[in-house]
């Protein structure tokens, strides 16, 4: 039986974790946890988001523009992030209406999709 969901994973090109860990934990405020001493040679870091993890791994020869893969995360106020963004030039995709939803995307430095969203019934 299948009772939670732990973490997720995405990955970034190898050595951009100083690049990484910039984006997520100062621009998206996200906390940086310990990774096991057995994983750490094998470069990335990994994120609390919640009681989640973020997982964020290495990986060369990706196109991560080329994917519709994506990590939604749950925020208060789909504006504030939007004007937080925008302020480090991050581009703002629109996304289709879902009801019921406040959300738009944007591709993190490295390709990766990311979507912001909000329940507002």
């Amino acid at each position: 039986m299948i009772i939670g969901l732990h973490h997720a994973q995405i990955t970034i090109p190898k050595g951009a974790e100083a690049e990484g860990k910039h984006f997520y934990c100062q621009i998206l405020g996200l906390k940086e946890v310990e990774k096991p001493d057995s994983l750490k040679g094998r470069g990335g870091f990994w994120l609390q988001v919640g009681n989640l993890e973020v997982h964020v791994g290495t990986e060369e020869g990706f196109d991560r523009f080329s994917t519709k893969a994506h990590l939604a995360y749950e925020v208060e106020n789909v504006s504030y992030w939007r004007r937080v963004l925008e302020k480090h030039q991050i581009e703002i995709i629109e996304s289709v209406p879902i009801p019921d939803y406040e959300r738009f995307e944007f591709r993190d430095p490295f390709g990766n999709r990311v979507e912001m969203i909000k329940n507002i019934k």
